[in-house]
C-alpha cells in the first residue's frame, strides 16, 4: 500500500502543471490537484499494481475537471478567471526567451479547453494519442482533430502578439 501512495505522490507535479494548464487560477488548480488525489486514494484497489500511476491519475482529473466545467455552466459562472496585469509577469522580462514563453502559456489559456486539454497531453505530458484519447475519453480521431485545430488556434495567437510587438507606438 505504501509502495502505491509514493507512486501516485510522485506524479504530483505533473498534476499541477496539467491542472494549471486547464484553470488559470492557481488556487482551483492545487484544489483540482486536492480532489484528484483524494478521490485516487479513496478508490486505491481500482489501480493495478505494477502499473504506473500516471493515466490513472490525469483520467479522474479530467473527469473532476469536466464535472466542475458542467458545474460552472450550470450555475452561469465565469470558468476562466482572467489574468490580472501583476499575475502574468511579476518582473519584467529581461529576455526575450521570457516574453516568448509569457506569449505561448497566454495563447495556450486563451484556446478552448477541450483543444488545450489534448495539445497538453500530447505536446507537455507526452501521453500517445491512443493514451490521451483514452484519458480524455473521446475517439482517437477526435483528439487528433482537436490537436490539429488547437495547433492552428495557436499559430493564429502566436502570430497575432510577434505583430503586435513589432509595432511600436510612439507618442508625441
Amino acid at each position: 500500500m505504501d509502495d502505491k501512495k509514493a507512486a501516485i505522490l510522485s506524479e504530483i507535479p505533473r498534476l499541477r502543471r496539467y491542472a494549471r494548464s486547464l484553470l488559470r487560477d492557481r488556487d482551483s488548480a492545487d484544489d483540482l490537484v486536492q480532489d484528484c488525489l483524494e478521490r485516487a486514494l479513496v478508490r486505491l484497489d481500482n489501480w493495478q499494481t505494477g502499473e504506473s500511476p500516471r493515466r490513472w491519475l490525469f483520467t479522474i482529473m479530467h473527469h473532476l475537471f469536466i464535472d466542475q466545467m458542467r458545474k460552472v455552466n450550470r450555475r452561469g459562472e465565469a470558468a476562466m478567471l482572467p489574468l490580472e496585469a501583476g499575475e502574468a509577469q511579476s518582473a519584467p522580462a529581461d529576455q526575450v526567451e521570457s516574453i516568448a514563453s509569457r506569449e505561448i502559456i497566454d495563447a495556450l489559456q486563451a484556446i478552448s479547453p477541450d483543444r488545450r486539454a489534448a495539445l497538453v497531453m500530447v505536446a507537455i505530458e507526452g501521453f500517445s494519442y491512443a493514451e490521451a484519447a483514452n484519458i480524455l475519453g473521446v475517439p482517437a480521431g477526435t483528439l487528433m482533430s482537436r490537436i490539429a485545430r488547437g495547433r492552428e488556434e495557436l499559430r493564429g495567437l502566436l502570430d497575432d502578439s510577434s505583430r503586435r510587438r513589432s509595432i511600436r507606438i510612439v507618442e508625441r
